[in-house]
């Protein structure tokens, strides 16, 4: 069989890192994420990871070795994990994808949600610094950095869409919907409660 490859698409605090954290927890799958290996180079460079500091090096490093690098980098990894199930966080752009399309059980799949909540969201998980301080309209300016700008062209090219509105139960049901869908069996005997 080959490897069911899931890469979630969507805006900032969306729900990716969510719903890969209950597939990991619930089907066993490993997992992968675009912005890790800009965040390991950024740590080994002793640079705080922050979205601005994220972003020069994804624009640098695109410019100077191409916009698949990372697409490279994601794929490589997939395809030397022994896993059958590979949860990948975080594509931004159409060519995050090219490799990844290579498999035949690749599946893009957006997680969306409202602007307000998604904000709410952000704050709360305060994941790179300075978030936790960031207006409303500080939010929605992040949105059209060069890094964000072409995430709905990719989301528009999902396979399957969760509507992350609700609650964690409510994403859940949708995942477990999602892998019916894709018929994976579930062998795994972990359930989050």
């Amino acid at each position: 069989m080959d490897k069911l490859i899931i890469c979630f698409v969507g805006l900032i605090a969306s729900g990716k890192d969510a719903a890969k954290k209950y597939l990991e927890q619930r089907y066993g799958a490993t997992s992968f994420r675009f912005s890790s290996v800009l965040r390991d180079a950024l740590d080994s460079l002793g640079l705080e990871n922050s979205r601005d500091n994220l972003i020069i090096l994804s624009t640098w490093a695109r410019e100077t070795f191409g916009n698949d690098l990372l697409a490279k980098a994601i794929a490589n990894k997939a395809k030397a994990v022994q896993a059958n199930l590979i949860i990948i966080d975080g594509a931004r752009r159409l060519d995050d994808l090219i490799y990844l399309r290579e498999n035949p059980n690749f599946h893009l799949i957006a997680i969306e949600a409202s602007p307000e909540l998604r904000y709410k969201r952000s704050l709360l998980r305060n994941e790179n610094p300075g978030d936790a301080e960031k207006s409303y309209e500080t939010f929605l300016e992040d949105h059209k950095k060069e890094t964000e700008v072409t995430i709905p062209e990719t989301i528009a090219q999902a396979d399957f869409t969760i509507d992350n509105n609700g609650d964690f139960p409510a994403l859940y049901r949708q995942i477990d919907e999602l892998m019916k869908n894709l018929d994976w069996q579930d062998n795994n005997e972990i359930i989050l409660v």
